[in-house]
Parts: C-alpha cells; sequence; structure tokens
C-alpha cells in the first residue's frame, strides 16, 4: 500500500531539536528573528534566468521528441498513473 505523504521542505533547515525548533517558531511569531527567505543570498538575475529555462523546456523537448518518443512518454506516464491508482509499486 502506498501512502501519499507530503514533500519535505529542504530548503528550509530547521533544527531537529525540539526545545530549538520550538523557540524558532516562538522568535518568528513574535518578530524577533526575521522569516526565513529562500532567496536570501541568491542573484536575482540567476534566478529569472533560471526560471526563464525552466519554463520553455518542457515545450522544448517536447518539439524535439519523435512522434513515437512521444507516444513512449505518454505510455509509461499513463502506466505510472494507472499503478499508482491500483495500489501497486
Amino acid at each position: 500500500m502506498l501512502l501519499s505523504l507530503p514533500m519535505p521542505d529542504r530548503s528550509r533547515k530547521r533544527s531537529v531539536d525540539v526545545n530549538e525548533l520550538a523557540a524558532q517558531i516562538v522568535d518568528e511569531a513574535t518578530g524577533e528573528e526575521p522569516r526565513y527567505d529562500p532567496d536570501a543570498g541568491k542573484d536575482p538575475a540567476a534566478v529569472a534566468l533560471g526560471r526563464k529555462g525552466g519554463l520553455k523546456g518542457g515545450k522544448a523537448r517536447a518539439e524535439k521528441l519523435t512522434p513515437e518518443e512521444r507516444q513512449e512518454a505518454a505510455r509509461k506516464a499513463a502506466r505510472a498513473r494507472w499503478d499508482q491508482a491500483s495500489g501497486r509499486s
């Protein structure tokens, strides 16, 4: 049986220690510690460029695939969906 668990947020580094985690949450809630910003320290131009490439990547890849390759990819995706729906791994 496949359990659906939420994806862990690996970009956010929180302490494993319960007391430290509680202190961090209280500090964030009371405004003593600034909220976590995942884009802090990143170059905005590089972030925009990466997003730009990500937005056009799938479409560009699909245009390069042959009809047979597209059909095989669709067949594989459909099989994965059916396996997941029926509880098979």
